[in-house]
């Protein structure tokens, strides 16, 4: 009676782990749903718009100028932000702000990316924080579920 306890209990754990791994490995290498919250990508993506997000492009470096990508934020490693690929490493970038009279600009160094939100007078992106380091990406949005 016990080993036969004891024998269903191993295996629902062996089934356990076994399909844990695959959902992580699915979600880590594949993608996943992301709820996209704040105003910083209006009128692109809204707030609470579901977005899917596809994580192979970061993994064979197919970041483009122009995808909307999923970050793991600069300021604060436990949240993500959703922002728009400005620059890719040694491209130049505006680093001043849309109302400045006077226009600076850098160049993204290797292994960085410049990340803007479309709402520029409402996003903190990288004209706050500089350039994003391209491990941090977490994914690149290619589908708007809802």
């Amino acid at each position: 009676m016990l080993r036969n306890v004891l024998g269903k209990t191993f295996r629902f754990l062996g089934y356990t782990v076994q399909y844990g791994c695959i959902a992580h490995c699915a979600f880590e290498y594949l993608g996943g749903i992301v709820v996209c919250s704040g105003p910083s990508m209006e009128p692109t993506i809204q707030n609470s718009d579901i977005v899917f997000s596809e994580s192979l492009s970061r993994h064979f470096y197919c970041i483009r100028k122009g995808d909307i990508v999923i970050v793991k934020s600069p300021n604060d490693p436990k949240s993500n932000i959703c922002k728009r690929v400005i620059g890719l490493e040694g491209d130049k970038v505006c680093t001043s702000n849309p109302s400045d009279f006077l226009k600076s600009h850098s160049y993204v160094p290797k292994g960085h990316v410049w990340l803007e939100g479309d709402n520029l007078r409402n996003s903190t992106d990288s004209r706050c924080y500089g350039p994003v380091p391209y491990g941090l990406i977490r994914g690149r949005i290619c589908l708007k579920v809802y």
